[in-house]
């Protein structure tokens, strides 16, 4: 039995808006024609460089967590391995993020639609 991960899907108000944000982060194409989705107003798209797959998926009353708050929990996080910490945090920052938490060489910080994801040295 062949099994393998298709697409990590987030969650969020503006699936296009968050697809452009990690576009921006990451790099890939929005949107790329892929017969395993339609894509619509309420549906979104990455194919990022290694070949993942990231979905953004409208839900209407989309209440993002508040990290570290057990009350509003994050629920999943996103580490991504970055060449230069200081450069992607400027980078995230000019597309909307906000810091959460310095932690020196790393950093954790809220995407747009408010779901934390860290920046760590590759």
């Amino acid at each position: 039995m062949t099994r393998s991960l298709q697409c990590i899907v987030l969650d969020c108000p503006r699936p296009r808006e968050l697809a452009a944000f990690y576009q921006a982060l990451l790099g890939g194409e929005v949107d790329r024609a892929d017969p395993r989705w339609s894509l619509d107003d309420d549906w979104s798209t990455l194919h990022l460089p290694d070949g993942g797959v990231l979905g953004f998926q409208r839900a209407h009353d989309h209440r993002p967590p508040r990290w570290p708050d057990p009350a509003h929990p994050q629920q999943f996080h996103l580490d991504i391995a970055v060449d230069d910490v200081a450069a992607a945090e400027r980078d995230a920052l000019a597309n909307g993020a906000k810091v959460l938490r310095d932690e020196g060489d790393w950093g954790v910080y809220e995407d747009p639609a408010g779901h934390p994801f860290c920046l760590v040295p590759e």
